[in-house]
C-alpha cells in the first residue's frame, strides 16, 4: 500500500474516523499535543494529573496552581496513558516526537560525533543549549561532553521512563521563571509522587529482519496511603536493552557510498582505488631516508606498480586498475562490512521516593535515583594511508606522505641501519625487500591499509546520580511556600577501541611484529599493543537550592491577584577530559572542556485575572554568573476569552544564555570534522578534471576523493552571552464539547549568537579557490580574525607541486549577529463517542517553520527547509514541516491505536557551508553530469505509522502489542548527509532505517 501526503496541513483536511483508521489507528501517543482545553474551565481537564484535592496543578511556565493547561504560553501535555498507548518506552522518544523539536536535536542514531551515546532536544531549532530539561520542575546536571564541542544539554537517556506521570513541553521563552538557558523552551518531566501496591511491565520485540531485539521490564513497589497515613514510600527499577542493527542488514543505499546505479557518485573509494586503505594491504615502492623511522618515506614513487599483499583473501572479488596506479586490488565496501545503523544500547535504573506530611500544613519529600546507560558503537577500522591522520604528529603531516614498511626489521631499540646489527632480517611484509637487500633506502614500501583484524568503535557508559529533597507548606489563609535542593552528578566513561598508538604502531612495523600479509595470524598481544583501549573519564556536577513563596493579595473581578517571589543558587562544574591529551594516538578527537561557576538568581511572578475573560501574567528574573555575566529577563503574557468557545493568548519575553564552559573556558578546545569534496579546479591540479559547475571528476586519483576537514576551536573568555527576545500569539478553539484546537505563532530572535567559526565553510571554499599554498593561506586569513590554516595534508605523490589538501583550519568561537526563527504550531483533538463503550479519538499536531535565518557579516544564511545549519544539526538540517496524526478506537477493554509521523522534504543545500544560494546548483551533492544539482536536490518527505493494540483482561492485567513502521516505509535517500550517515538522516528518518518492528508484552498492577 502506498500513501502520499503533500503536507501535514493536508492531513488535517482529511475526513475523520473511517479514513483515519485505514491509514493509522493510534493510541493517544506521545506526540506533541497541546491537549486543548476549554478556554474557560469550570473543572479540571480530564487529561490532567490530579495533584491535589482541589484538582489544581502547577503547569510548566508558572509558579501558580491552576485547573487548566491552557496558559498564556503554549504548553504540550503528554500523559503516561498516551505514552503507553503509543508504544513509546523512552523519555527520548517521547520528547523528540514533539513537532517543535527541530534542527540541532540529537538522536541515538548519531554515533560518530561528540555526543555519540547521548540524546537531547532542540526546541525551535535553537540548539540543545537553549532548551532546558527539568525533573519535577528542578534541574539536573548536564551530559559531560558538549555537542559539537560546545553545546551543553541534559541526556534524556538518563531519566527513568516508567515513573513518568506526564511530560510538559513549554514552547516559548521561559528564562524569567527557570533560568537563562530556557530561550527555546522547557521540557518538564513530572514523576509519580506516590504509589501503593505492586506494578510492572515486561516486553519483548524484534524487527522483521530479526535484529534490533528489544527487552524491557520495570517494577514498582510502594507502601503507605498518603491521604490516611500521611506518608508513602516507593521503590522502582527498570531495564531496557535494544540490539544492534548493521548497515549490511539494510542494504542499498544505507550501506554504500557508491550511488552510480542511480546516477550518483562513487564515493566509496575503497571499491576501485589501490591507494585507498582497505583490510587488504597495498604497497608501492618508494625511498626511506631513515631506516629506523617509518614516517620518513620519500615523497616520490619509483613507479606506479602497486602490489596487494594477499590476493587470496578477497571476499568481495578483485579489480584491475591502470593509470596513475597500476595493479590488482581486493574490492571492499567499508560501510557494508563494518558500519552499523543502530548501536547496542542497555539502560537500567533504580529510583525511590519518600513522601511525608509533617504537619497539617507542611509536606516533605526526598527522592534518589541512579541510572546507567551503556551504548556500544562499531565503526570502520583505523588506517595507515597516504594521509597522516590528525593527532599525534601534526608537525609531520605537512612533510610526510605516509607510512612505509622498511626493507629490514630489527628487535626493539636496535639500529636497523647497520648491516651487522644482531637480529636484523628482511622484512616479511615488504615484497621489495629481497630485491633491495643491498639498497634498503630505495626499497621501502609505502603502505595503504585498514587494520581490519582490530575491532574499532567505542563503549560509552553514562552513570547519573541524583538526589532531590524539599519542603512545602502554607500558613495563614493565603500563603504557600516551598524549599527544594538537588544534587546531581553525571559520570561518563568512554572506552575507545581500535585507535592506533603511534609509538606502538611504528614499533610493530620496525620489528615486523605485525603480519600485514595475513592479519589473521596476528596474536591478541600484538593487536592490543598496536591499538590499546583508550579509557577517558569525564564528569559534570551540580548543587542547587531553590525557595519561593506565593500569596493571594486581593480579589479581582476574575479571581485573586497572586504574587510569587523566589531565589535560586546553584554550583555547576565540568571536567571533560581530552581523549588524546598526550597526542599519542592517530586520529583520536582532541576535545576537552573544563570549568566551574556559581549562579545566583532572584525571580517573581504575578498572575492577575483582571476580568472573567482576561488573565494577565507577568514575571521576571535576574541571573548572575560568577564569571561576571548578569541580566534581567522579563516576560508578560495574556489570555483573553471573550466567549467560552474561543480564547486568544500571547506572550513576550526576553532571555539570555551564558557561554558554556566549552565555549568560554581558556582550557577548553576541540577539533571537529566535516566531510568535504574538493572542487573541480583543485581536482584538475591532481590529475582529475573540472566538470560542469566546477564539479570534481576524480580521474582515479584518491587525493581527489571526499575526505574529512577538521576545524579547530579554542574557548574564548571574552565571549558575551547570547540574548533573546521572543513573542507568541495564538487562538484556542472549542466549538463543541468533543472538538478543540489551537493555532500559535512564534517568533524568536537570538542575538550575540555564539558560533564556532560561522564562516568556516567559506574559509574552506576560499582555500580551494587558489592554486598555490601561499595564496590559499592568505585567502583563509582574509576571512577574518582567528581564521588560519592549521595543518595541510601530505603532498600528493603523483602531483607533488600542486596545492595540497587542507586538513585542519582554525576558526574561532565568536559572537555573531543574530538568528531569527518563526513558525506556526497547529493542534486539534476530536473525542467522539460512537456508541455505548465505544469512543474514537483523533489528534493532529504539526509545526511549520516559516523562517530560520542566521545573519552574518557575509550575508544571511537561510536554513528553513534545508540541511542547514549543517554543523549544529550534524547535517540533518531543519525540516520546515513536522507533524503527526494519531487515532484511537476504544471498544470497552480493547484499544486499537496508531500514530502517523510526518517530516517534510528537505533541500540538500546548507548556506553555512560557503554558499548562500538556495538554488539546486548549490546542492552539497552534485554529479559531473548534473551541474544543476536537480537530480539530488531534495530529500523526499517521509511518513511512517506505528500501530498499537491494548487489551485489559481485568483491572490487574493488560496485554499489548505494537507494530512499528507498520507499512515498512524506507528512509528517503540523502546523499549529502553527515559523514556517519551514508545517504540517510538519522534525526528524522530513523524509523525508516530500522524498518518494521514487532513488540508485545504485559502490564500488571495490584
Amino acid at each position: 500500500m502506498h500513501l502520499h501526503y503533500s503536507s501535514p496541513a493536508a492531513l488535517l483536511r482529511r475526513s475523520a474516523a473511517p479514513f483515519a483508521l485505514a491509514i493509522s489507528l493510534a493510541a493517544a501517543p506521545a506526540v506533541a499535543q497541546d491537549a486543548p482545553q476549554p478556554a474557560v474551565q469550570d473543572q479540571a481537564p480530564v487529561a490532567s494529573a490530579q495533584d491535589s484535592e482541589d484538582n489544581a496543578i502547577v503547569v510548566t511556565g508558572s509558579l501558580f496552581r491552576r485547573t487548566d493547561t491552557e496558559t498564556p504560553s503554549p504548553v504540550t501535555v503528554l500523559t503516561s496513558e498516551t505514552l503507553e498507548r503509543a508504544g513509546i518506552t523512552t523519555v527520548a522518544d517521547a520528547v523528540r516526537s514533539v513537532s517543535a523539536d527541530s534542527g540541532g536535536s540529537i538522536g541515538v542514531g548519531f554515533q560518530s560525533g561528540f555526543s555519540a551515546g547521548g540524546v537531547a532536544v532542540s526546541l525551535r531549532g535553537l540548539g540543545v543549549s537553549s532548551t532546558l530539561v527539568l525533573i519535577d520542575g528542578l534541574r539536573s546536571t548536564n551530559f559531560p561532553i558538549n555537542d559539537d564541542g560546545h553545546n551543553a544539554y541534559v541526556d534524556l537517556n538518563s531519566i527513568p521512563f516508567s515513573l513518568i506521570e506526564r511530560v510538559e513541553v513549554l514552547k516559548d521563552g521561559a528564562s524569567s521563571t527557570y533560568g537563562a538557558d530556557a530561550i527555546g523552551g522547557v521540557v518538564n518531566l513530572i514523576l509519580k509522587k506516590q504509589f501503593v501496591g505492586i506494578a510492572g511491565t515486561i516486553e519483548g520485540g524484534v524487527s522483521e529482519k530479526g535484529d534490533a531485539a528489544r527487552q524491557r521490564a520495570n517494577l514498582t513497589v510502594g507502601y503507605g496511603d498518603y491521604d490516611t497515613q500521611g506518608w508513602n514510600v516507593y521503590l522502582n527499577g527498570e531495564y531496557q536493552r535494544d540490539g544492534r542493527v548493521t548497515a549490511n542488514s539494510r542494504g542499498f543505499p544505507y550501506n554504500n557510498r557508491d550511488l552510480t546505479s542511480i546516477g550518483g557518485n562513487d564515493n566509496n573509494g575503497a571499491d576501485n582505488s589501490l591507494t585507498t586503505a582497505t583490510p587488504n594491504a597495498v604497497v608501492v615502492r618508494t625511498s626511506q631516508t631513515n631506516l629506523n623511522n617509518p614516517l620518513s618515506g620519500g615523497t616520490a614513487l619509483f613507479n606506479t606498480n602497486y602490489t596487494t599483499l594477499n590476493l587470496t583473501d578477497c571476499a568481495g572479488g578483485t579489480y584491475t586498475q591502470t593509470g596513475s596506479a597500476n595493479g590488482v586490488g581486493c574490492r571492499h565496501n567499508i560501510e557494508d562490512e563494518y558500519f552499523q545503523l543502530a548501536p547496542l544500547q542497555r539502560k537500567w535504573s533504580i529510583n525511590g521516593r519518600i513522601s511525608a506530611r509533617l504537619a497539617d500544613n507542611i509536606e516533605a519529600f526526598i527522592t534518589g535515583s541512579y541510572s546507567n546507560s551503556y551504548v556500544s558503537i562499531k565503526n570502520a577500522p583505523r588506517a595507515l594511508r597516504n594521509t597522516q591522520p590528525y593527532g599525534g604528529a601534526p608537525s609531520l603531516a605537512s612533510s610526510n606522505p605516509g607510512i612505509v614498511l622498511p626493507v629490514y626489521v630489527c628487535p626493539t631499540g636496535i639500529n636497523c641501519a647497520v648491516a651487522t646489527t644482531p637480529g636484523r632480517r628482511l622484512n616479511p611484509n615488504n615484497p621489495y625487500a629481497a630485491a633491495f637487500a643491498n639498497d634498503p633506502a630505495n626499497g621501502a614500501a609505502r603502505i595503504y591499509y585498514l587494520f581490519g583484524d582490530i575491532p574499532a568503535g567505542s563503549d560509552r557508559t553514562n552513570e547519573v546520580y541524583r538526589v532531590a529533597a524539599g519542603l512545602n507548606g502554607s500558613f495563614g489563609d493565603d500563603w504557600t511556600w516551598q524549599i527544594n535542593g538537588v544534587y546531581a552528578r553525571d559520570n561518563l566513561e568512554i572506552v575507545q577501541h581500535g585507535f592506533l598508538n603511534i609509538a606502538a604502531t611504528l614499533n610493530a612495523i620496525n620489528t615486523g611484529a605485525y603480519n600485514f600479509v595475513n592479519p589473521s595470524l596476528n596474536s591478541a598481544a600484538v593487536r592490543n599493543a598496536i591499538a590499546p583501549d583508550k579509557i577517558t573519564p569525564s564528569f559534570s556536577e551540580m548543587y542547587s537550592a531553590d525557595a519561593s513563596i506565593t500569596k493571594k493579595l486581593f480579589e479581582l473581578p476574575g479571581g485573586p491577584l497572586m504574587v510569587a517571589i523566589g531565589g535560586q543558587v546553584r554550583r555547576e562544574s565540568l571536567e571533560n577530559n581530552n581523549q588524546n591529551a598526550a597526542l599519542d594516538t592517530y586520529g583520536l578527537t582532541t576535545s576537552s572542556a573544563f570549568g566551574e561557576h556559581t549562579v545566583s538568581a532572584g525571580y517573581f511572578e504575578i498572575q492577575a485575572p483582571v476580568l472573567d475573560i482576561l488573565e494577565i501574567n507577568g514575571s521576571g528574573r535576574y541571573d548572575h554568573y560568577s564569571e561576571g555575566f548578569g541580566r534581567f529577563s522579563p516576560k508578560i503574557g495574556f489570555k483573553f476569552t471573550p466567549i467560552r468557545q474561543v480564547g486568544i493568548r500571547g506572550t513576550y519575553s526576553q532571555g539570555f544564555r551564558a557561554p558554556t564552559f566549552a565555549e568560554s573556558g581558556p582550557r577548553s578546545q576541540y577539533a571537529g570534522f566535516v566531510t568535504t569534496q574538493p572542487p573541480g579546479n583543485f581536482c584538475a591540479l591532481h590529475g582529475g578534471s573540472a566538470g560542469a559547475g566546477n564539479a570534481c571528476v576524480t580521474g582515479g586519483n584518491p587525493y581527489n576523493l571526499s575526505y574529512s576537514v577538521g576545524r579547530g576551536f579554542v574557548g574564548n573568555p571574552d565571549l558575551k552571552p547570547e540574548t533573546s527576545r521572543s513573542f507568541t500569539g495564538g487562538i484556542i478553539f472549542e466549538p463543541t464539547p468533543w472538538f478543540s484546537a489551537t493555532v500559535d505563532y512564534y517568533n524568536v530572535k537570538k542575538s550575540n549568537l555564539i558560533a564556532n567559526g560561522p564562516d568556516a565553510g567559506r574559509a574552506i571554499t576560499a582555500y580551494y579557490s587558489q592554486s598555490t599554498l601561499a595564496a590559499a593561506t592568505a585567502a583563509v586569513a582574509a576571512i577574518g580574525p582567528g581564521y588560519s590554516v592549521n595543518t595541510i595534508d601530505g603532498i600528493d605523490p603523483a602531483f607533488p607541486n600542486a596545492l595540497p589538501r587542507l586538513l585542519i583550519i582554525n576558526a574561532p568561537f565568536v559572537n555573531v549577529n543574530f538568528d531569527q526563527t518563526s513558525g506556526i504550531d497547529f493542534s486539534a483533538t476530536a473525542r467522539i463517542p460512537l456508541a455505548e463503550g465505544v469512543r474514537f479519538t483523533s489528534r493532529i499536531e504539526a509545526t511549520h517553520v516559516i523562517q530560520y535565518d542566521r545573519h552574518t557579516a557575509s550575508g544571511v544564511q537561510k536554513f528553513a527547509g534545508t540541511l542547514g545549519p549543517y554543523d549544529l544539526s550534524s547535517g540533518n538540517g531543519t525540516p520546515n514541516w513536522r507533524g503527526n496524526w494519531q487515532n484511537t478506537l476504544e471498544l470497552d477493554d480493547l484499544s486499537i491505536s496508531a500514530t502517523a509521523y510526518y517530516v517534510g522534504k528537505i533541500k540538500e543545500v546548507a548556506t553555512d557551508q560557503g554558499n548562500l544560494s538556495l538554488d539546486c546548483a548549490a546542492s552539497l551533492y552534485k554529479t559531473a553530469s548534473d551541474p544543476s544539482g536537480k537530480n539530488f536536490c531534495y530529500v523526499n518527505s517521509f511518513i511512517n505509522v506505528d500501530m498499537n493494540l491494548t487489551y485489559a483482561v481485568n483491572d490487574d492485567f493488560t496485554f499489548f502489542a505494537n507494530v512499528g513502521n507498520v507499512f515498512g516505509a524506507r528512509a528517503p535517500i540523502a546523499p549529502a548527509s553527515y559523514a556517519s550517515s551514508p545517504n540517510f538522516l538519522t534525526t528524522w528518518h530513523y524509523a525508516g532505517l530500522i524498518g518494521r518492528t514487532f513488540k508485545a508484552g504485559a502490564s500488571f498492577s495490584f
